[in-house]
């Protein structure tokens, strides 16, 4: 395996649709184009939901169109349906992810639509970004456990995976969207989507509600996976799921990395001070532990 780690940094989209106050749509296009300094390959811009759905990204299309662009970054957004991918295209954008759940019960409560609805209508958009050359990352939550119904069989985590992949999503996050995982399942669980879905096609998303993501995302990493999503500053939390909390910080992965030998291509410092800055936005302490470490250091 690769001793490269790409870190997908959803902090911009992740991070901020669960944002009780307003963050401006100035802040919004700093903080990406703070981030896209840092050495980080995949930022994840925004997401083109509908307005009153997450109505802090609004602004999707006036962010996207704001940022600067660099070259080697990549600056995926969420589209939800074919409408959103329209509205992203309009944009300008190069790269879209969908997003399903592994839970039956999660997708129902949150899209209205049962697993297999969900796939359909993803249908359409890969077919169209295939022929438009824009890039699908699939996302798959609950894969650790859910909200609603508690455990979620790791056969209904890989039948979705192997679903997307075989629709033409070339890389698949998997998502602990409560973050109730532990090394030992996160393990196993990614190892069982492995067996269907070739490992350098597959993330990892861990949320830190039990405070197990970076365990989580060492045991993966021990396992071959070599792409983790995070969020600068810890930022973040599912609006469909009451009491899940932020994401991974980056900064804590990064540190991590740097601790397994492994090469991230960011520049730690720099993270973690944006990291405060966006804490400081927010009007609260990073969530980042390194940050916080390298503030008292």
């Amino acid at each position: 395996m690769t001793d490269f780690v790409r870190i997908v940094e959803v902090g911009p989209r992740d991070g901020l649709q669960n944002e009780k106050q307003a963050v401006s749509t100035a802040d919004k296009i700093s903080l990406v184009d703070r981030l896209s300094a840092t050495g980080l390959r995949s930022i994840e811009a925004t997401s083109f939901v509908s307005p009153r759905w997450v109505p802090q990204l609004a602004d999707a299309a006036e962010v996207f169109a704001g940022i600067t662009r660099r070259s080697g970054v990549s600056y995926p957004v969420l589209v939800p349906n074919e409408q959103g991918y329209e509205r992203a295209l309009a944009a300008g954008v190069e790269e879209v992810a969908v997003f399903t759940a592994a839970s039956e019960t999660f997708n129902r409560t949150n899209t209205n639509a049962g697993i297999d609805e969900s796939l359909a209508r993803f249908e359409p958009i890969l077919r169209r970004a295939g022929a438009d050359g824009i890039r699908v990352r699939g996302y798959v939550s609950t894969v650790l456990g859910c909200p609603y119904q508690g455990e979620v069989p790791v056969a209904d985590v890989v039948r979705v995976a192997r679903a997307l992949h075989a629709m033409g999503c070339y890389e698949i996050s998997l998502g602990d969207t409560i973050g109730v995982g532990t090394p030992r399942k996160a393990r196993q669980m990614l190892e069982a989507v492995a067996g269907e879905v070739p490992m350098e096609a597959l993330a990892v998303h861990f949320h830190d509600t039990y405070g197990q993501a970076i365990a989580n995302i060492a045991a993966c990493l021990e396992a071959g996976v070599r792409v983790v999503d995070s969020a600068v500053s810890g930022a973040g939390g599912c609006p469909y799921a009451k009491g899940a909390s932020g994401n991974v910080a980056s900064e804590d992965v990064v540190y991590l990395l740097r601790g397994l030998g492994l090469e991230s291509g960011v520049d730690l410092e720099q993270l973690a001070g944006i990291g405060r800055w966006l804490a400081a936005l927010l009007g609260r302490p990073t969530g980042s532990r390194t940050g916080k470490a390298l503030e008292n250091a």
